[in-house]
């Protein structure tokens, strides 16, 4: 190799990989030197010490036990038994602009390992590995990951985990020797792991500490995990996890990781933050239309009793409340009166609708909504005529008595005639009726997901990524909301097919707060569906205040859940003050820089967005259960520009805490408090607003504050 390094700069990041050995010598702030050295890299040689090989074994880029490496291998597979340790040496290092593609060999193997790097200008990097076989006979691939390393002070896990209704709860775990490993297989992202990773010195928090941020982009069975090496080296490793006999590569046929999308702040997880949304926004999204439209589902509304005068009655009400998009959800197609049959019988249901769905698409359109419809094209009932006609359209393992969930089972997508049938019916769905949104459901985990006796959880996953491409590359004007009972499956690879997620089943406000708190780390506020739900919340029955529930759902993309007809004045009253105020902030929202803040206090949440220009900043104080302490401490917003003054004005506090009913808190407000209750202008510079702050309000449990800074 001519170069002994490669040097990669992404926004305020920098990579430098030295190519053979492929191995990346180091990932973190941008240096500011203009040149590195001979004498820099040499600077980092490891020596080699007692009790061990007497030579020094890198973490390259393959991480190949063959090289005398301990950790858990990058390649593991076999050709009938042989070939399972492969060695590889670079052939090429080709940088061209921010992309860097390494190709390697292992002769003796006859394998050939390639690795993808691509930087941006928002400091996020993406990573890929491909295998292929290049020699005669079948090459069975058990793992193919993507090896990352970390800094030896990189002590510190977060992961997520979570189940229906409670999705993207944080977890964090010290590491110190040995390993943290996550696998998911339920054949889906799942509730259960979400496919993110961050490492980071200890104790690092929002606004403070190094961290380096991994993301899986997979949309179904994964493996993380982070390894300490006993020389006290640290890495990350993501991949696909392969079911027994599911990847088989025949002579010159390839495999490639799914992209693995890092991000490195030195300034906490807000500055990871901030790169991922700016990466989502300007290399993932696409939008059928650029404002992202309030919702109404009737989902919790009327469930699966569809009468289509009362939803036209639904849609009017939603209207009148300042709703942009309607939506029918489960029950609108034959045999779907309960959720026990029906599924893949994508036919309307004429009973229900006997002049068909146009009296509704007209009377939505009329009254100047977007329509949107719910599907759930890759599952199937056994109660059904499709099922009936074609049992062996449904991913299984033939003899064995698959269980169910939710009285359903998954459709072989991987079967080209079950998939050209759903493909049609979408035709008929999406080519003769004016639809503008789709809710693309998936209620159930893949057991024994066989195709013709072979593990499949790989093939389905690409042929729904196949069914989603086709769609929206015949439909571009169609958006597509990525559900799975709530929020299992959530991963940057399906969003590249889709603009929204449906974040959780659960509208309970409170369960809501820490839900939408572990998505934000890595997804902007205008793909994270956040709807207003109904008192008491469906999934829960517990009762909050319309103003906890609405300024819940504010920082996200809007949407209510409910029966408008039936709600009382008052309630709809209360869901247009918050849709109104939505819409008022929703190109804040939607296009600044999100950020959550530190606080001494575990049962109060606080974030706020602030505009790119910073002329603009709106902070959420959410007070979760009874504070720690009589007094909440001060709020301190260091993303404002310091020499500039701000006005600050309180958007937006429960009535019956400002007129202090139901043993408030507080006998004396704040003066800012008190001025903005006054309607007297309050106005700050921006370091003191940093540095200083304002006094919070002691709040109640289970209420919210919000916060406006101007620039004057």
């Amino acid at each position: 190799m001519k170069n002994n390094f490669i040097r990669l700069t992404g926004g305020n990041t920098d990579l430098i990989i030295r190519p053979e050995p492929a191995e990346i010598l180091y990932w973190g702030k941008r240096l500011e030197i203009d040149e590195i050295t001979e004498a820099d890299l040499l600077s980092l040689e490891r020596g080699v010490s007692n009790g061990g090989l007497d030579v020094d074994t890198p973490v390259t880029l393959a991480a190949e036990n063959g090289r005398g490496y301990w950790g858990s291998s990058g390649v593991d597979g076999h050709r009938d038994g042989y070939d399972w340790a492969p060695v590889f040496k670079t052939k090429s290092a080709v940088k061209n602009g921010e992309v860097l593609l390494i190709e390697a060999v292992d002769e003796i193997a006859q394998l050939a390992f390639k690795t993808e790097i691509e930087a941006d200008g928002n400091g996020v990097f993406k990573f890929r590995n491909s295998l292929t076989n290049l020699g005669e006979g079948k090459f069975t691939v058990n793992r193919l990951a993507v090896t990352l390393p970390v800094p030896e002070y990189a002590d510190e896990v977060l992961s997520f985990y979570g189940r229906w209704c409670r999705e993207l709860q944080e977890n964090r775990t010290c590491l110190k020797h040995g390993a943290f490993m996550q696998e998911n297989r339920h054949g889906r992202t799942s509730h259960e792991y979400a496919p993110n990773l961050v490492l980071g010195q200890p104790h690092f928090s929002q606004q403070q500490g190094e961290v380096w941020g991994f993301h899986l982009a997979w949309s179904g069975n994964h493996r993380i995990r982070a390894d300490v090496l006993i020389d006290g080296r640290r890495f990350a490793q993501l991949e696909n996890l392969y079911l027994p006999g599911e990847i088989v590569l025949e002579q010159g046929e390839s495999l490639s990781t799914p992209w693995v999308y890092t991000a490195y702040s030195d300034c906490g997880l807000n500055g990871m933050s901030q790169q991922f949304h700016r990466h989502i926004r300007s290399r993932i999204l696409h939008f059928a239309q650029p404002i992202r439209p309030v919702h109404l589902n009737i989902w919790e509304g009327v469930m699966f009793d569809h009468d289509p005068a009362h939803i036209i009655a639904m849609a009017e009400k939603a209207a009148e409340m300042g709703v942009e998009r309607f939506i029918i959800d489960d029950g609108w197609f034959i045999g779907r009166n309960d959720d026990f049959g029906g599924l893949g019988d994508w036919f309307l249901d004429e009973k229900k609708y006997p002049n068909g769905l146009k009296p509704v698409i007209d009377a939505v359109k009329k009254l100047g909504m977007q329509f949107g419809i719910w599907v759930e094209l890759e599952m199937i009932s056994k109660r059904s005529k499709l099922y009936q006609q074609h049992p062996d359209w449904m991913l299984r393992l033939d003899g064995y008595d698959q269980p169910e969930e939710r009285h359903q089972y998954v459709l072989d997508l991987v079967n080209p005639d079950a998939f050209n049938y759903i493909l049609e019916r979408m035709d008929w769905l999406l080519g003769e009726n004016q639809v503008d949104y789709i809710k693309w459901d998936h209620n159930r985990r893949l057991v024994q997901p066989g195709h013709l006796g072979k593990a499949a959880v790989t093939a389905q996953t690409q042929a729904a990524y196949r069914l989603f491409d086709i769609l929206q590359k015949r439909y571009p004007h169609v958006e597509i909301e990525s559900c799975s009972s709530g929020g299992a499956r959530i991963d940057f690879e399906i969003l590249k097919r889709s603009q929204r997620f449906w974040t959780s089943d659960n509208n309970d406000a409170l369960t809501r707060q820490k839900i939408q708190r572990g998505m934000s780390y890595f997804y902007p506020p205008e793909v994270i569906g956040a709807h207003i739900g109904g008192a008491p919340c469906q999934t829960t029955m517990r009762n909050f205040s319309f103003d906890f529930r609405g300024l819940t759902a504010l920082f996200g993309h809007m949407g209510v859940e409910l029966d408008p007809v039936k709600e009382s004045a008052e309630e709809r009253q209360g869901f247009a003050k918050y849709i109104a105020l939505h819409k008022q902030l929703r190109p804040l929202l939607h296009s600044g820089e999100s950020f959550r803040l530190d606080h001494h206090d575990d049962t109060t949440l606080i974030n706020g967005v602030v505009a790119q220009d910073k002329k603009q900043a709106v902070v959420l104080i959410s007070q979760l259960d009874m504070p720690d302490y009589k007094q909440m401490g001060k709020l301190r917003v260091p993303y404002l520009e310091a020499n500039a003054t701000y006005q600050v004005k309180l958007l937006s506090i429960p009535d019956y805490i400002k007129q202090g009913k139901g043993g408030h808190l507080m006998k004396v407000f704040p003066q800012w408090v008190l001025d903005n209750f006054a309607g007297k202008p309050v106005s700050i510079r921006g370091e003191w607003l940093a540095k200083a702050g304002l006094t919070i309000p002691v709040l109640d449990p289970q209420s919210a504050m919000l916060v406006e800074f101007k620039r004057l």
